[in-house]
């Protein structure tokens, strides 16, 4: 005898009908029929008498029926307050960011969510290399891309366009470029991992495609390090707007070339798997959409970036 079976018994006895039963749950006549008589044969008594018009509760149906109603109503709400306890957000959330995200923009946001949810604790990775969520013991990374390995499973935050940036004292020093091919002047500022150098940077303008390879003396497995040799003026760099966000917006950096687009890439929730996620990982979701598009928009609102990267 299962649950579901009690449920159809509770609807036969509310109509007087099998197959009013069956309609009102979207289930088959044979299926609702079926139910009936394994309770039955469970309790080794029938609940109804069968007319050939309706039917009518027996005496032990009578007896039984208000009983079984009210354990449904017992398991229902145990359910609930299953469901209530595990939504609760406490415990630890254990996070991996990238390096220049995670310090600067990621670390406050966070500070907003601990301060709206105090009894959650966190355990930060921030580092630029691929994660191993069982060796590194991280629920969730917070990353660009989208996931890639079959058993993965995340939520987008946003897009996050490229930005093209240096200093307003290097650009009077080497001049500002209007092209790409004016980028074969210029000081390019890399990231590298795994050590592959990425000192081809691609620009896009009117759907056609521009691969420029730089030269430069600076490359680091640390993002937050090329940025803060942008910001210093050591050169020329392609860069997350999230990532250059408070540099921009505080006119430590400006964006140059703006007409041509370099990469576009996305913003990722990633965990192991569908079954991990918890509600705790969805808030957060929520909280980092929230907060990377009060990000974009200022951008837009500046003229960094056009309106349409909110749409």
């Amino acid at each position: 005898m299962q649950t579901e079976d009690l449920q159809i018994i509770l609807k036969v006895a509310e109509f007087r009908s099998i197959t009013a039963a069956a309609t009102s749950l979207d289930i088959r006549v044979a299926t609702a029929s079926a139910a009936v008589k394994r309770v039955e044969k469970a309790l080794g008594s029938e609940l109804f008498v069968r007319t050939t018009r309706q039917l009518r509760l027996s005496s032990a149906g009578e007896r039984y029926l208000p009983q079984c109603e009210q354990a449904l109503e017992m398991l229902e709400q145990a359910r609930q307050n299953i469901r209530h306890d595990s939504e609760q957000l406490d415990g630890e959330i254990r996070l991996s960011v990238s390096s220049d995200l995670g310090r600067n923009l990621v670390m406050p946001w966070l500070d907003d969510f601990i301060q709206d949810h105090p009894q959650v604790r966190l355990r930060i990775n921030i580092g630029d290399n691929n994660i191993d969520f069982y060796r590194d013991e991280v629920d969730m990374a917070l990353r660009y891309g989208s996931p890639t390995e079959i058993n993965l499973y995340g939520f987008k935050i946003c897009n996050v366009p490229g930005v093209l940036c240096a200093t307003e004292p290097y650009l009077q020093i080497y001049g500002e470029p209007k092209h790409p091919q004016d980028l074969s002047a210029h000081n390019g500022l890399f990231y590298q991992l795994h050590n592959i150098l990425h000192n081809v940077w691609t620009f896009t303008q009117d759907n056609q495609t521009y691969r420029i390879k730089m030269t430069g003396n600076r490359a680091s497995n640390d993002g937050d390090l090329v940025r803060r040799w942008c910001v210093s003026g050591q050169g020329i760099a392609v860069k997350s707007c999230l990532d250059m966000s408070r540099d921009l917006l505080e006119h430590r950096v400006r964006a140059v070339m703006t007409e041509f687009q370099p990469r576009v890439s996305e913003l990722w929730l990633v965990c192991p798997s569908r079954h991990s996620i918890t509600p705790a990982m969805r808030l957060l979701r929520d909280h980092f959409q929230e907060k990377t598009r009060e990000v974009l928009q200022a951008l837009v609102k500046q003229g960094t970036l056009p309106s349409t990267v909110l749409q």
